[in-house]
């Protein structure tokens, strides 16, 4: 089942031009909140991932436990590691507030963990980015801490969660989902509990649901609905991935979605392109794109070398540029000489 073609144009739509126009920034600044002492691969591949994708600066919001082992995978990544087991989420609230007005995107779970010192952090941290009117994924064990308080992120429709099979069931329960809905609905019921909130569900071929409010007359007319009715999407992307799962790689979905929701916000403040995608359809769009790109990677990786995540990230420009059109505004991957 191909992605309907007006979901992909409106992809390419938000997708910056590599034309010289931009200054540093404007292809979207990314920020992962996670990382503690046992878990510094997850943030690590979130991050690196919203990079090669195409944004321009990557931030990991981290324990001071996890963030020596962060900075030595890559000098790419600006690492801030002002999550102190030793201080109240008060007194670090200053400094992450400042620094979130500077992102446009805040991903949170990849190395979270369960300590409560974490999941006050990353509550603090959403409840910022909300304030803000940031757009937020929400991965890993931040699902975990939607579970226990959906009010976190109910109603928020700037937010893409991203639950795989185990969490996608335990989100379910908590949301009291009736479990003899045909699975391939579920997705649906779940965005619809949490208010609209747009849901990549993972598996075999991954569901992405959202209700988007009020259609617009020109949505309406996309969708075969009256104008002013209540819009839900659902998107099965399910083109072919790598044959085997392991972790991580739904830390590069998420930083995957992520970028492309920073770049949905450079899109929506006017730092490129004609303002033709509304601000609803970015969660949507960022988690299709995200879906796509990411499966993709998982294929060319396994193709070449097997079994292992980091063997993805190298395929992420590649990946992108198969599915997009290299070339296409510039885009596309190096080639052996280093031009586009």
């Amino acid at each position: 089942m191909p992605v309907p073609k007006h979901i992909l144009n409106q992809i390419k739509a938000i997708i910056p031009p590599l034309n010289g126009s931009l200054h540093k920034g404007q292809s979207g600044r990314v920020g992962v909140l996670g990382g503690a002492l046992d878990y510094t691969g997850a943030p690590f591949f979130a991050s690196i991932s919203a990079l090669r994708i195409g944004a321009d600066l990557s931030h990991v919001i981290c324990s001071p436990t996890a963030a020596g082992a962060i900075k030595s995978y890559s000098p790419d990544l600006i690492v801030h590691p002002i999550l102190r087991e030793d201080q109240s989420p008060d007194q670090v609230k200053p400094t992450l507030d400042s620094l979130l007005s500077r992102l446009h995107v805040l991903i949170v779970g990849p190395g979270l963990g369960r300590e409560d010192y974490m999941i006050n952090y990353a509550k603090l941290a959403v409840n910022i980015a909300k304030e803000q009117g940031m757009y937020v994924v929400l991965d890993a064990d931040a699902l975990w801490m939607v579970g226990q308080d959906l009010s976190i992120i109910r109603g928020y429709r700037r937010a893409v969660l991203t639950p795989n099979v185990m969490e996608f069931k335990r989100l379910s329960e908590n949301l009291k989902i009736d479990p003899n809905i045909p699975p391939e609905e579920r997705a649906m019921h779940v965005s619809r509990a949490l208010g609209g909130v747009t849901v990549l569900q993972k598996g075999a071929s991954d569901i992405i649901c959202t209700n988007t409010g009020e259609a617009t007359k020109e949505q309406a007319q996309l969708n075969k609905i009256s104008e002013g009715e209540s819009t839900e999407e659902r998107v099965v992307v399910d083109v072919p991935g790598g044959l085997k799962r392991c972790g991580g790689q739904g830390d590069i979905l998420s930083g995957s979605v992520g970028t492309i929701m920073a770049w949905g916000k450079c899109f929506e403040s006017g730092a490129f392109g004609d303002g033709s995608v509304p601000p609803s359809r970015i969660p949507l769009l960022a988690a299709v794109g995200g879906s796509m790109v990411t499966r993709t990677a998982s294929r060319r990786a396994f193709g070449k070398h097997g079994r292992v995540t980091q063997d993805m990230i190298p395929e992420i420009g590649g990946a992108f540029a198969e599915i997009f059109g290299e070339g296409e505004k510039g885009w596309g991957a190096p080639t052996s000489e280093g031009k586009l």
